[in-house]
């Protein structure tokens, strides 16, 4: 028996709609249905152009068409040409509707935008990752933020959230006798965030560190003429770079994150 024609008419890429189809032909014989794609549709002329061929074929299609002027076309057309079709979406619009009481957005291709965004931000979360910590500095040139500051400024937990948020982080800490990285010097001073804080602050957070880990507070890493050293020495190099500075001190980190976002939205302006 020869298997049908199935075609797919759609507002959006019409994966979706090709899932349905391929799922529901696995199940009959070697499953080889002949299957058509029609993207991207937005007017009825297009419905009846795309359906005129059907007709002509036999075939049969199914659709995952969510403007309600383009579905009443459809129906419409679909009658005219006595074409059989399985709508997609339709039942499962019409039951959520009833039983929620809320209006359908009507939006095509929204499952793929999030699709875009999760994978953005799993890419955004490998990269902090990966370029954590002064890593590679290869990735400051690639990245939308690099970060700057000393021990304890909180890089890395920004890093992370930024990523969360779809931006690409790389972060550098800043050591007295050791010379930030070439790469550094050749980013933008648009994309660097220079992370400074009070030294007092500072060396409350690093005693509580090495606690934390079983060493004794009183190393030189938490002192706090070595500290207020520290900052003079990640200060002078911000002033170098002359870019965005920003006091963590007594921010959260969901605050800080706030600022260097608007600052990066700023820049994307700037240079649209």
């Amino acid at each position: 028996m020869k298997l049908p024609v199935i075609y797919i008419i759609t507002e959006s890429l019409g994966e979706t709609a090709e899932a349905v189809v391929r799922a529901t032909a696995s199940q009959f014989d070697s499953g080889n249905f002949e299957i058509i794609r029609i993207p991207y549709v937005d007017s009825a002329g297009v419905l009846e152009s795309a359906l005129r061929e059907v007709a002509k074929r036999n075939a049969f299609v199914c659709h995952t068409l969510i403007s309600p002027d383009l579905r009443k076309a459809f129906n419409r057309l679909a009658d005219e040409y006595n074409v059989v079709f399985v709508d997609i979406l339709g039942p499962m619009l019409a039951t959520v509707q009833k039983l929620s009481g809320m209006q359908p957005k009507n939006q095509p291709g929204l499952t793929h935008m999030l699709n875009r965004d999760y994978f953005k931000r799993i890419e955004a979360i490998e990269f902090a990752v990966k370029y954590d910590d002064g890593k590679s500095p290869a990735g400051l040139l690639k990245a939308d933020v690099v970060l700057i500051g000393v021990s304890r400024t909180s890089k890395t937990p920004l890093s992370m959230y930024l990523a969360h948020k779809g931006l690409k982080v790389a972060n550098v800490p800043l050591i007295p006798g050791i010379a930030p990285p070439e790469e550094l010097l050749d980013t933008p001073a648009q994309k660097i965030i220079g992370l400074i804080a009070d030294p007092v602050k500072l060396n409350e957070i690093r005693m509580e560190r090495l606690r934390a880990i079983g060493l004794m507070p009183d190393a030189s890493y938490a002192k706090l003429t070595c500290i207020a050293e520290e900052m003079e020495y990640a200060k002078a190099v911000m002033r170098r770079l002359k870019c965005q500075v920003i006091d963590v001190s007594n921010s959260a980190i969901e605050e800080t994150a706030h600022m260097i976002l608007e600052h990066y939205g700023k820049f994307l302006e700037m240079n649209s």
